[in-house]
């Protein structure tokens, strides 16, 4: 019998036990996305110290397996990284944390906390 699961290991593994997940009410910096073609809503919230490295990253989400599997690895991830090099992250770099394919049209969902961090990086 076939596997009928859509998921990789790395997504379900994500999803199921997601990293850093919580809110962070004295972050420094936090940020929200949100997709409005299916609902998915991420924050995510940075600790970064007075030097601008990232000392604590979580996120708090309503969204799909993918968007939850890569906000819990893309906190795991700059934890450690200065806000620039945070910033310069592509959203090739997170399809690449989440080490499988992703379809075309999911996509938005695994870069929506990369968004959701950038905002939260420039204050917007």
């Amino acid at each position: 019998m076939a596997d009928s699961n859509p998921y990789g290991s790395t997504v379900l593994e994500h999803f199921r036990r997601p990293r850093n997940q919580g809110a962070m009410p004295d972050a420094s910096a936090s940020a929200e996305g949100v997709n409005p073609l299916c609902g998915d809503r991420v924050r995510v919230a940075l600790m970064l110290d007075a030097s601008g490295m990232i000392t604590d990253a979580r996120f708090v989400a309503n969204a799909c397996a993918i968007c939850v599997a890569s906000a819990s690895l893309l906190t795991e991830r700059v934890r450690g990284f200065s806000r620039d090099v945070a910033a310069a992250l592509s959203d090739e770099d997170v399809l690449g944390l989440i080490g499988e394919p992703v379809p075309a049209a999911r996509r938005r969902c695994a870069t929506l906390p990369l968004e959701a961090l950038r905002r939260a990086l420039t204050g917007q």
